[in-house]
Parts: C-alpha cells; sequence; structure tokens
C-alpha cells in the first residue's frame, strides 16, 4: 500500500509535540489590532495547544505525525 499524503496546509499551520498535543497560532491577530484590548494582544502571544476533538481532526490531516 502506498504512503499516506499529508495536507500541506496542516502541515504549514499545525505542530504536533512529542506527547500528541496539537500546537497552533493564536486566531484574531492578523489586523483589527487597533480595535483589540492590549490585554487580548499580550495574551495572544506565541501558540496555544488545541482542544481534545479538535486535534483529532489534525491528526487525521497527518498521518505519520503521531
Amino acid at each position: 500500500m502506498p504512503k499516506m499524503k499529508t495536507k500541506s496546509s496542516a502541515k504549514k499551520r499545525f505542530k504536533v509535540t512529542a506527547t500528541g498535543k496539537v500546537l497552533s497560532g493564536q486566531a484574531g491577530k492578523r489586523h483589527g489590532m487597533i480595535n483589540k484590548t492590549k490585554k487580548f494582544i499580550r495574551n495572544a502571544r506565541g501558540t496555544s495547544t488545541l482542544s481534545a476533538p479538535d486535534a483529532k481532526i489534525v491528526k487525521g490531516f497527518m498521518p505519520y505525525d503521531r
């Protein structure tokens, strides 16, 4: 059986940790920052961990990152 392909969009947006959690960039930081509070901008730095149901979907896109 041939190898399964990884979705290119998923490998650019997500990273799977050694323990199997899925990291993604924080949402809501692309534009309109002048309307957002300083607290929101501060808390939205870095990456966040996806919830279990969302992580299960993303792992389906990346078959060899488990």
